[in-house]
């Protein structure tokens, strides 16, 4: 009888390969017997060959190959051997050992169907955000025991035994920012996540309960640090859960995906698995967000600051203009400024060596933090803000403006980051990459996070909609799993929410970025501002306290709207003091961007759950009474 390999942790746990006379390889190279994701496996990492004293482990790689923790250059295989390469083992057994492992490629049919355990679900994440960290241990919670799940993300690192976030001198520089949770999405968390992110003093409930509040709980405010921090512990306290600090390359991993069921998307915006499987998932669509045959995209200036004013106040001046955005904890965030066509042009750095400018914060997820010297410098790049340099630029006059909206001086702006709203229509979230074989399970890829649907302006928005996607993939996959092939038919729900989370969150954003007029006129919000800013002195001087007085009066409307909900507003006095030290041109502004459309932006949000209730009963039909049929139908 022959012997066998059979993984004990790591992706090919559950698994077994049959030795025979052809040498089985092990490392990183996707042509590999068994593929090694460890970080210290090399491409060609150890081999198993058949000689005469029986099958003999040989060590190819400089970091070394492990027999029962001991360190081996060659080793002849005894029934037991526990072998190491990096983080991954498996155990050597005679077949006569091991009656219960079978070499399930010698069966003629798909190996998930061979076995009556339902076994290991196989599934490897790409992008370790909240997003693929949420959904990993949420499926962990609803699969105990039964899911093996492989996470890889380039923006982490080791630090002993666990591993952690690259911090800002890692480069990693855009975790501060704060993002709005809704409740519907926290609340649908398994409670060991929700015990882990929520915990006193870590957020704030800055915007007041509205149509979208789950029993009465309101929105929370938290650091995007915060969350990425508490899901990565948690997922490093899970064994079925093990973390790869690497970025996903497709191409290298292809041999050890066909033994995967699952591969789940999370790297953002711009995934190049996504790409890499374009074939699969379709092209998407622009022409749904265009306007007169232009897509329509948003740049939007991202200002870390710690604003003075109370939320009551700070939400007041957010959602009664569409120029200026505020999220904060407890004061601190980022102030996001929607920048006109020009505007976005001018986010540039320039090399201060080689004196040429980089489009290094437009194209790039570059933040760039104030230096000694008052400039703004990436630590990436070394390039410079160049408006901040050119203090009397329009666009660094027009950021004062925005931090004096919010009771700042420019002391209280420490960094710079902006962010591109690209919005497209998906054709499809999920997608069947390989079918099952004779020796491989058939392998499902999914779209989850912003590898589905694009950020938006409003802080948090990209987090509900991935969450929510999540949660709807996890559901789908532990009610399907039962140790045999996946099929179409299983994700027929998810597929379904993933359309509502698109149309619901992509409607929510398209009247974010767009208005129409008492006209029937529609036009980007973005040209709108601009216009706002063409000189008219002779109507300026007509009526100086027209804007002022507008912009008191649409404030004055919003308030008594929230005010129920939220304790603390600003009187009128306060109102028109406040705003009487801004620029008549920054008041004009404001008052020609249009309040925030909180009957479409803060409406009610795509609940998934229906989807996933109770199974409706099937119609079986009550029997005819035999004397109620015709003759000819009667028995």
């Amino acid at each position: 009888m022959p012997s066998v390999i059979v993984g004990q942790t790591g992706p090919f746990t559950g698994q077994s390969v049959v030795l025979g006379a052809q040498p089985l390889t092990f490392g990183r190279k996707s042509d590999n017997g068994v593929v090694i994701v460890s970080a210290s496996a090399s491409r060609l990492h150890a081999e198993i060959v058949l000689e005469d004293a029986g099958f003999v482990l040989h060590d190819r790689s400089r970091n070394g190959t492990f027999v029962n923790e001991v360190r081996v250059t060659r080793h002849a295989l005894r029934a037991g051997d526990l072998i190491r390469i990096g983080d991954e083992t498996f155990l050597f057994e005679a077949q006569e050992a091991l009656e219960t492992v079978m070499d399930l490629s010698l069966l003629d049919m798909p190996r998930a169907q061979a076995s009556a355990d339902p076994g290991l679900l196989r599934v490897t994440i790409t992008g370790g955000g909240p997003v693929g960290l949420a959904f990993a241990l949420t499926l962990e919670s609803m699969l105990p025991g039964r899911v093996a799940v492989t996470i890889h993300e380039g923006r982490w690192i080791k630090n002993g035994s666990a591993v952690v976030w690259k911090d800002e001198t890692h480069g990693n520089t855009r975790r501060q920012q704060v993002v709005t949770v809704q409740s519907r999405q926290y609340l649908a968390l398994p409670d060991e996540l929700r015990t882990a992110l929520f915990t006193s003093g870590d957020y704030t409930e800055m915007w007041p309960v509205g149509p979208d509040s789950v029993e009465g709980s309101p929105p929370r405010n938290i650091r995007i640090a915060h969350i990425e921090d508490r899901l990565l512990e948690l997922a490093n306290t899970k064994p079925a859960i093990r973390l790869v600090p690497r970025r996903f390359d497709p191409s290298e991993h292809q041999g050890r995906l066909s033994q995967e069921h699952v591969l789940v998307v999370c790297e953002g915006g711009r995934s190049r698995t996504r790409e890499y499987y374009g074939d699969r998932f379709g092209a998407a669509d622009a022409s749904i967000y265009s306007l007169d045959g232009d897509h329509l995209q948003d740049v939007v200036l991202g200002l870390r600051v710690k604003s003075p004013l109370p939320d009551p106040m700070s939400v007041l001046l957010t959602v009664s203009q569409n120029r200026f955005l505020l999220n904060s904890l407890r004061g601190e965030g980022f102030l996001n400024m929607r920048l006109t066509r020009e505007e976005a042009r001018n986010v540039v750095g320039i090399d201060p060596v080689r004196q040429v400018f980089e489009e290094c914060i437009a194209s790039r997820p570059c933040v760039m933090s104030r230096g000694e010297e008052n400039e703004f410098v990436c630590p990436t790049h070394g390039t410079l803000f160049l408006p901040a340099l050119l203090r009397s630029s329009p666009l660094w006059k027009r950021i004062r403006e925005g931090l004096r909206l919010f009771g700042m001086d420019e002391e209280a702006l420490t960094a710079v980051t902006s962010f591109r709203l690209d919005m497209v229509q998906r054709p499809r979230f999920t997608a069947q990459l390989t079918r099952p074989t004779a020796t491989s399970p058939g392998t499902y890829g999914f779209l989850l996070g912003d590898a589905a649907n694009a950020i938006h302006f409003w802080p948090g928005r990209g987090l509900n909609s991935g969450l929510a996607s999540a949660t709807s993939l996890a559901r789908s996959l532990s009610r399907a799993w039962q140790g045999k092939p996946l099929r179409d038919a299983d994700f027929i729900r998810h597929e379904a929410a993933m359309s509502m989370l698109q149309y619901r969150h992509k409607s929510r954003a398209w009247n974010a970025m767009v208005t129409t007029d008492e006209h029937g006129v529609t036009r980007a919000i973005k040209d709108i501002i601009a216009r706002s800013m063409e000189p008219t002195p002779d109507a300026d001087a007509a009526a100086p306290d027209f804007h002022l007085d507008a912009l008191l009066e649409r404030m004055g409307s919003i308030r008594d709207r929230l005010s129920s909900r939220l304790p603390g507003m600003p009187t009128d006095d306060e109102l028109r003091a406040h705003l009487s030290t801004l620029a008549p041109a920054t008041l004009r502004t404001l008052w020609e961007s249009g309040a925030w459309d909180t009957l479409i932006v803060g409406g009610e949000e795509a609940d998934i759950d229906l989807f996933y209730q109770s199974d409706s009963p099937v119609y079986v039909p009550r029997p005819a009474d035999p004397r109620s049929l015709p003759s000819n139908l009667a028995p």
